[in-house]
Formats: C-alpha cells, sequence, structure tokens
C-alpha cells in the first residue's frame, strides 16, 4: 500500500504551481484564501506572503517613484517636531569647544550647586589649545585590539594515521584539534592504531565533533596502550554513556597521567559525575583531569584523589633521591 501510495505522489512531482495559479479566476484565489487563513503564521518553511491573508483592499494610487517616496520622507522628517530635552544645554563656545555653564539644579533641599570658581576662572581664560586637550583628556577613545582567528590545524591527517600504524619514534604528539571534517571511521582508525603505537605520548582530539563511538574506541585503546601520558577529548559532542566507557576503561590502565574531558555538547549528570570521582579515587596515575564538575560532592572527591595522586608522585621522587 505504501509504494502504491508513494507511486500516486510521483505524477505531482513536475507540477508548476505558478502556472496553476496564475490560470485561477478572481473568485478562486479568494477561496484559496479563505483556506489559509488558517495556516500557521510563525511557519518559517511557508514564504511569507502565504502566512497571512492579504488585507489591502485599497486601489493602487499609482506606479511605484523611488524618488517621489525619498522626498516624501525627507519631508515627514523635517516636519517632525524633536522632542524637548528634560535639562536644555545651555552653553558657551570657547573657541572650538563647547564649554557648557553650570545651571542651578533644584534638590529635595532646595540646594544651588555653583561652578567652582577657580574652575571657572581656569576655563574663561583657557587657549582653544589648551580646551581641546582637556576635552581629549575628558572623552578618550580606546583603540579596539583586532581578535585573530586561529590558522587552521596544519596537520596531514591521512599521513599521521600511517605513521601511528608504523609505529613512526618520531612521532610522540598528534594534535588533530579543530579539524571538523575527519570522518568517524577515520577517528575510529586512530583508536585502533594507537593500541599498538609505543612512541606516542601525547593525543589531542578537541573540537573534532566526536560523539560516542569514537569516545567507546578510544576507551577500548586505553585497555591496550601503555605509553601514552595526556589524552584531550575536550568540546566535542560525546555524552554520559561514551564518559562511563572511557572511565571503566581507566581502571585498567595505570600509564595516563592527563585526561582532559570538559565542555561537551550536554551535561554528563550526577550519576556520571560520581562515576569519574571513584575512578579517581581507585586510579593512582591521573595527575592532572580537565573536567569542570557540576556536584559538590563529586567535586570535592576529584580533588581530593588528585591531590593524593600528585603527593603520591612527590613522595616517590623524594624517596628515589635519597
Amino acid at each position: 500500500m505504501a509504494l502504491t501510495f508513494k507511486k500516486d505522489l510521483e505524477k505531482y512531482k513536475d507540477i508548476d504551481e505558478d502556472e496553476i495559479l496564475n490560470k485561477l479566476s478572481a473568485e478562486e484565489l479568494k477561496q484559496l484564501e479563505a483556506a489559509l487563513e488558517d495556516l500557521d503564521p510563525e511557519n518559517a518553511l511557508l514564504p511569507a506572503g502565504l502566512r497571512q491573508k492579504d488585507q489591502t483592499v485599497k486601489p493602487d494610487t499609482g506606479p511605484f517613484n523611488r524618488e517621489q517616496l525619498l522626498s516624501f520622507l525627507e519631508k515627514e522628517a523635517l516636519e517632525y517636531k524633536d522632542r524637548e530635552d528634560t535639562l536644555p544645554f545651555t552653553g558657551e563656545k570657547k573657541g572650538k569647544a563647547w564649554v557648557p555653564k553650570q545651571r542651578p539644579i533644584e534638590t529635595r533641599q532646595e540646594e544651588v550647586t555653583t561652578l567652582d570658581p577657580e574652575l571657572e576662572e581656569a576655563l574663561s581664560s583657557a587657549t582653544d589649545t589648551e580646551l581641546c586637550d582637556l576635552a581629549a583628556g575628558v572623552v578618550k577613545g580606546e583603540q579596539i585590539r583586532p581578535v585573530l582567528d586561529e590558522p587552521p590545524n596544519p596537520t596531514n591527517v591521512e599521513e599521521t594515521l600511517q605513521r601511528i600504524k608504523g609505529n613512526d619514534p618520531a612521532l610522540v604528539e598528534v594534535n588533530l584539534n579543530n579539524i571538523k571534517n575527519i570522518p568517524i571511521p577515520t577517528l575510529k582508525d586512530f583508536a585502533k592504531a594507537m593500541e599498538k603505537n609505543t612512541h606516542v605520548k601525547k593525543f589531542s582530539l578537541a573540537a573534532t565533533r566526536s560523539n560516542d563511538p569514537i569516545a567507546v574506541a578510544f576507551a577500548d585503546m586505553l585497555r591496550e596502550n601503555k605509553a601514552l601520558k595526556s589524552l584531550n577529548l575536550e568540546s566535542n559532542f560525546i555524552t554520559g554513556v561514551g564518559i562511563q566507557a572511557i572511565v571503566h576503561a581507566m581502571k585498567e590502565n595505570d600509564t595516563l597521567s592527563e585526561m582532559k574531558i570538559d565542555n561537551q555538547r550536554q551535561q554528563l549528570g550526577a550519576t556520571v559525575e560520581m562515576q569519574i570521582a571513584k575512578m579517581l579515587e581507585e586510579n593512582t596515575g591521573l595527575l592532572k583531569f580537565g573536567y569542570h564538575f557540576t556536584q559538590q560532592g563529586p567535586r570535592a572527591r576529584a580533588a581530593a584523589a588528585i591531590t593524593k595522586n600528585n603527593d603520591l608522585v612527590r613522595r616517590r621522587r623524594v624517596e628515589g633521591d635519597v
């Protein structure tokens, strides 16, 4: 039945709507307009002319005349009366600068405030240059500092992937940050290649539009890789499902010392944050963990766990020196 319905619609595929509308009579157009009255005026998919019925019933006054319209608008603007100021400006011109006169201001106690005599005398005897310098000192524009866009990431994705697969000893850091057009299968290939790599120490794919399947692939990588020290997954589309996979994988990884997972598209939630805090308490290798906890309890537990791990490293270093 669905195929029959679709087949019936094929005959309407090449219909010219404009041709049909041009053939309608005035009465038929009114009927169509009445049928369109119930349409949603907020529907952005409809053309603007179809969201509301035509309410223009006045006859045309003549053909469009641009110059006449501009003259009319200018005349209306000149005849429009400006709004009177609550406190009219009064002042006198000193050279090229206008110096306002201090007018009495009525207060609740009906006190009168006047300009300081010394300041008034200084302003009256000031030269044009001094007044301009004074004005420039009071109203000083601050130069806007241009903010330059970050240059595109120059990393060659395919070449880097092949070097990881070949376990190139010269490749110790991989930076894919801000490359938004890497296909998901390619990112999974990176994770798979990193499982056997023994030289890359730092891997970063922030703002690459990575999602949960990518997070799961890198979680599997963390179970196998024993050389990676830093992993950055910030600013992506990973949800609590992907983060949980990484958290469970970290139970089998004791070589990673830094991880960043902050600024995902949606919040992870209290349950996931508790699992992260528990993982940090059980893991003794992580020394830096980039994530902004929204819950006070997991935040405190995570901070204590990271502090404990750093203290362990410091203690081992001291004992080694001794």
